[in-house]
């Protein structure tokens, strides 16, 4: 018998329960997975919390990696016994095994563990679409990243300086903010006692930056829009503050001609020529070394509850991931 973590109610991390699941024979363009080892992701407490709708009652979780135990009929691109990563399933990953959409799987080169998957699967395709796809960035550029020592800023820090790019990153702690030098971020800010804004007009001479990644939303965009230069652009993949309230369109004109995105990792994604591409890159840079994912907090699956307590309350950084 698998067992899952799933909730029957939105609201605070007490409503997860594990439960114990009958898993499956996969049926037409799906796959059995075991897994063994599962992402923990602050999209995770939307949808626990509401702010993200799902059906009720729900598992939890969109990111795993494991093995391939049986393929339904019409699976052709991963065979039993596959080694298998992904990110962007239906909800159900917090669980020992399940019977899941193949077209989701990514196959997951010898060279990376299963751990380091299911810590950067969604965090090293979100950094790669962020920096490759988003704005044409150039070596020389400086850009703004909000919360720069979590799990997607340490990856953001570490490419940013294989491309050649200056990074401004904010922190909330001194000890956020050592751990964010010590992955590329050459300047950092300190939000709760710096102004954000004024600190990057005083980094670029005045100008300010280009592009500002903005993770957290409600309490920071209005800084990172006062952070851009001329016709910079705002890009806010993240509302760990909650969501970010509308922009009126006047205002981007008088503060300079801005620009506002509000991108989501699956339309980065979604083609499968694209996904593989962005995945290609983003595995041989983990796989030779030159971005290192860091795993600061592992948990058992069962301890779902302190996990989300821990991740709502700022006290992880890096990556976390569930060990199974």
């Amino acid at each position: 018998m698998a067992h899952a973590i799933r909730f029957k109610e939105t609201g605070g991390p007490d409503v997860l329960r594990r439960e114990e699941v009958v898993v499956g024979d996969p049926g037409p363009g799906e796959v059995r997975i075991r897994h063994e080892a599962v992402g923990l992701n602050f999209a995770d407490t939307y949808f626990r919390s509401g702010l993200y709708p799902a059906p009720l009652p729900a598992g939890l979780g969109v990111e795993a990696a494991g093995v391939v135990q049986a393929v339904g009929e019409g699976v052709t691109h991963v065979a039993e016994g596959d080694r298998v990563t992904y990110t962007g399933s239906p909800l159900g990953a917090y669980s020992t095994e399940r019977v899941m959409p193949a077209d989701s799987l990514i196959r997951l080169p010898d060279g990376i563990g299963f751990e380091t998957a299911a810590a950067m699967t969604m965090r090293g395709l979100t950094s790669a679409y962020l920096l490759r796809r988003i704005h044409p960035l150039k070596a020389g550029d400086t850009i703004l990243l909000t919360a720069a020592a979590g799990g997607v800023g340490l990856i953001v820090c570490q490419w940013a300086k294989l491309l050649g790019l200056t990074v401004i990153g904010t922190v909330s702690t001194e000890e956020k903010a050592e751990l964010a030098r010590a992955h590329g971020c050459d300047h950092v800010i300190r939000y709760r006692r710096e102004n954000v804004a004024e600190r990057v007009r005083e980094l670029t001479d005045g100008v300010g930056v280009p592009v500002a990644f903005d993770s957290i939303g409600r309490s920071t965009y209005a800084a990172s829009l006062a952070s851009l230069r001329r016709r910079g652009l705002l890009v806010c993949f993240g509302t760990a503050s909650g969501p970010v309230p509308p922009i009126d369109a006047m205002q981007l004109a008088l503060s300079g001609s801005l620009f506002v995105t509000r991108p989501a990792l699956a339309d980065y994604i979604a083609d499968p020529a694209e996904r593989a591409s962005l995945a290609g890159e983003l595995f041989d840079h983990v796989a030779s070394g030159r971005i290192a994912v860091e795993i600061n907090q592992r948990y058992a699956l069962d301890d779902a509850v302190r996990a989300h307590r821990e991740l709502e309350s700022g006290r992880t950084t890096g990556s976390s991931v569930f060990v199974l």
